[in-house]
C-alpha cells in the first residue's frame, strides 16, 4: 500500500531534443500519491512530449524518471504500462476491426492481463472461460462507472464525441492502474460534459488513483488539480497550488492572461 505522501512519480532534469530544438530542458517534479497534478502551459511548451517521455513512447535524452521505485527511462511503452501506469491520448483511439463495440474496446486494456490466445478469443467470440467472463465483468462495471453500460454493444464511432471520451478513460481504467497520464481529456467536451467529467475524475482519485492531467480548461483544471507545473518553451516556469498559480504574475504574462477569468475563479 502506497503512502498517500509518498511521491509516486519524479522526474529530475528531464531534456528531450528534436533537430537540435530543445522540447524540453531540465524538468523536475513530483507527484504525490493519490493526488491530481495539472501540467499546463502553451500550445508547444512541451506538455505531450513530458507525457511521452514518461511513459516510455519517446525516451528523454538526458534526465531520470522513476514511477513507484521504478527507473523508467528506456524502458518501453508496454514495460511501463505493466507497472501500473496508463495513458489516454489527445487524439481518441477507437479501434472498430472485426465490428469491435464499445465493450470490445473496453476490452482491450485487459492485454496485459490476459493469455494472448485468451484475448484473442474475445474477438472471436468463441467459447468463453472464466478468465474471460471476469475481463467482461470488470469491462462492464467500468462501463457503468462511467455512464455507459447501456452503450456496451454498440459501434464506437455511432457515440457522441464526449462518450468516445469516456470509453477510452474505462479502457485505461480496465488496466487497474497506480497512475493515470491524461492529455487533454476535456477537449472537445461541452461545458456540461466537462462538470460531469470533473467528477469522474473526482472519483477515480477516491479509488486511490493518481492522476497526471495535460489540460487547457483552466475552470477544470483549477478546481480539481491538487497541484499544478507549469510549461514554457520547454522548461518549467511555475509549480504550486491552483491558487498560487492563478496569480503568479510569470504564469499570467506567459499563458493565462487575465487571471480571474482564465481561472474560472467567481469575482
Amino acid at each position: 500500500m502506497t503512502d498517500k505522501d509518498e511521491t509516486i512519480l519524479s522526474a529530475v532534469d528531464v531534456t528531450k531534443t528534436f533537430d537540435g530544438i530543445r522540447a524540453l530542458e531540465d524538468v523536475s517534479f513530483g507527484v504525490k500519491a493519490g493526488h491530481i497534478k495539472a501540467l499546463i502551459g502553451p500550445n508547444g511548451a512541451g506538455k505531450t512530449t513530458l507525457l511521452n517521455a514518461i511513459n516510455g513512447i519517446l525516451p528523454p535524452d538526458r534526465g531520470h524518471i522513476h514511477f513507484l521505485g521504478h527507473d523508467v527511462v528506456g524502458q518501453t511503452a508496454d514495460r511501463v504500462a505493466a507497472l501500473g501506469l496508463s495513458r489516454t491520448f489527445q487524439l481518441i483511439r477507437m479501434f472498430t476491426i472485426n465490428n469491435a463495440t464499445v465493450l470490445d474496446n473496453v476490452l482491450l486494456g485487459a492485454h496485459m492481463r490476459l493469455h494472448p490466445n485468451i484475448f484473442e478469443s474475445i474477438f472471436r467470440r468463441g467459447k468463453v472461460d472464466k478468465a474471460e467472463r471476469e475481463a467482461r465483468d470488470r469491462a462492464m462495471e467500468l462501463l457503468k462507472f462511467v455512464g455507459l453500460e447501456k452503450a456496451a454493444g454498440a459501434m464506437p464511432g455511432s457515440l457522441p464525441f464526449g462518450n468516445q471520451r469516456l470509453v477510452e478513460l474505462a479502457r485505461s481504467l480496465m488496466t487497474d492502474p497506480r497512475m493515470l497520464l491524461l492529455d487533454e481529456p476535456a477537449s472537445g467536451l461541452n461545458d456540461t460534459e466537462v462538470e460531469g467529467f470533473t467528477e469522474l475524475l473526482r472519483a477515480i482519485r477516491q479509488k486511490g488513483i493518481t492522476i497526471l492531467l495535460v489540460e487547457h480548461n483552466m475552470k477544470l483544471v483549477m478546481n480539481i488539480a491538487d497541484d499544478i507545473v507549469v510549461l514554457d518553451f520547454g522548461k518549467k516556469l511555475a509549480e504550486g497550488t491552483p491558487q498560487s498559480i492563478c496569480a503568479n504574475p510569470e504564469v499570467i504574462e506567459a499563458y493565462l492572461g487575465t487571471a480571474q477569468k482564465e481561472c474560472g475563479f467567481e469575482p
